[in-house]
């Protein structure tokens, strides 16, 4: 009866970590989409100037930089998880904000490599979106029709966080020993992230590939192919 108690509350204090720890990712500790471009360009070599033209680039040179972002973000949760491991239960809930912000920012990355951004009130919809996606979380008709942003946002969070709460909650009970817990939230943390980031990056693929085939597809103005007109 006390390990039912235990894990309840357990799972409870998760999921308001989980809110807090993607609440402040998208508040504050948002990705800047501008920086991130210049380094789409300097690191990875994308010939772009917006993200508008990042539509035009082989799915396969962008599945590439998003298994990149996938790792890297994966590697950060594990030495995170194993620091914070150390404390056992004590930081199992520091552990999990942390960790809900770091996924955050990466389907944010995820977003912008595919070209998304998320500066209007409906690419913000739509990357939350994703981060529900991600989570395994399937959204009723009454919130994809995307509501006003400040009622939506914090809906999907919550929805999120229920989610991932009860996924993580038994789990997150092995860190009960010191040291040992150590090793499993960075074992925890690092599938986690993974499993977040394939399903985040297989979302804004198969949403990638939709507008490619649209672009493709679009009628050609034959105006478009004239010559210049001549001056007289």
């Amino acid at each position: 009866m006390a390990t039912s108690t235990n894990s309840s509350w357990l799972t409870y204090r998760l999921q308001e970590a989980i809110e807090g720890g993607l609440a402040r990712a998208y508040e504050q500790l948002k990705v800047d989409a501008d920086r991130y471009l210049i380094h789409l360009r300097r690191a990875h070599g994308l010939p772009v100037e917006s993200f508008r033209q990042i539509h035009s680039i082989h799915p396969n040179v962008l599945d590439s930089i998003a298994d990149q972002t996938i790792s890297a973000a994966m590697k950060l949760a594990a030495a995170e998880g194993l620091g914070l491991g150390l404390g056992g239960m004590m930081t199992a809930i520091p552990d999990i904000g942390v960790l809900s912000a770091i996924i955050m920012r990466m389907i944010q990355k995820l977003s912008l490599v595919y070209g998304f951004e998320y500066s209007t009130d409906e690419e913000i919809a739509e990357l939350w979106i994703a981060a529900a996606s991600a989570a395994g979380v399937n959204l009723g008709k009454d919130l994809l029709e995307k509501e006003v942003i400040e009622r939506f946002v914090p809906r999907v969070i919550e929805r999120i966080a229920l989610k991932a709460g009860a996924e993580v909650g038994e789990k997150w009970m092995a860190r009960v020993v010191p040291v040992i817990s150590s090793l499993t939230g960075a074992t925890l943390n690092y599938y986690f992230v993974r499993q977040w980031g394939r399903r985040a990056k297989r979302h804004f693929r198969e949403r990638h590939m939709r507008i490619r085939l649209r672009d493709e597809l679009a009628p050609i103005d034959p105006r478009a192919e004239l010559p210049p007109a001549r001056e007289m």
